[in-house]
């Protein structure tokens, strides 16, 4: 009888400089572990995490994306967490409307100081992805497309990015 692969899902995560990073880095040098399927992309802030940044990831390839930032209130850029809050919510709309599970995007918050902390969120967000399954849109990773419901577009690895503008997001 064949034996089934076990899934490892692929996680991009925008980490903010000044805390996440700085937590990932921490959980790292104090040997606390958090799976290594999560690739870390450091920010000078998660204010500069686009809409279509989170968006491409999953188109090529990622099963879920996370984005890091500072607690609420001690942004080094001051609202740049917050504006990250309502991007990473429109995204995960955005998902919901094409088929793709929520989930599959999220947004905690941790201190320079929580290495452990940001392990265990890295860990249950990995988990959480691992029970949704591989992203069906995963490009051509994976070879799969999503109908977007626009006659002609597909989210894909031959397909066009899909233009994503949402006025009321602050830049």
């Amino acid at each position: 009888m064949p034996t089934e692969e076990h899934f490892q899902p692929q996680i991009v995560a925008f980490c903010c400089r000044h805390c996440a990073y700085s937590a990932a880095d921490l959980a790292g040098s104090t040997r606390l572990s958090y799976p290594t399927s999560i690739k870390i992309v450091e920010l000078p802030c998660t204010g500069r995490a686009d809409v279509l940044h989170m968006v491409r990831a999953l188109e090529d390839g990622a099963d879920g994306v996370l984005v890091a930032g500072c607690l609420p209130g001690t942004c080094h850029y001051i609202k740049g967490n917050l504006h990250a809050r309502q991007r990473v919510d429109y995204v995960r709309d955005l998902v919901a409307q094409i088929g793709l599970d929520r989930e599959r995007v999220r947004m905690v918050n941790v201190s320079a100081a929580m290495g452990g902390r940001f392990a265990e969120l890295a860990t249950e967000f990995v988990e959480t992805v691992e029970k949704l399954g591989p992203n069906p849109a995963g490009g051509g990773r994976r070879g799969a497309t999503l109908e977007l419901g626009i006659p002609g577009e597909q989210v894909g690895a031959s397909a066009p990015t899909p233009h994503v503008h949402h006025p009321e997001v602050k830049a």
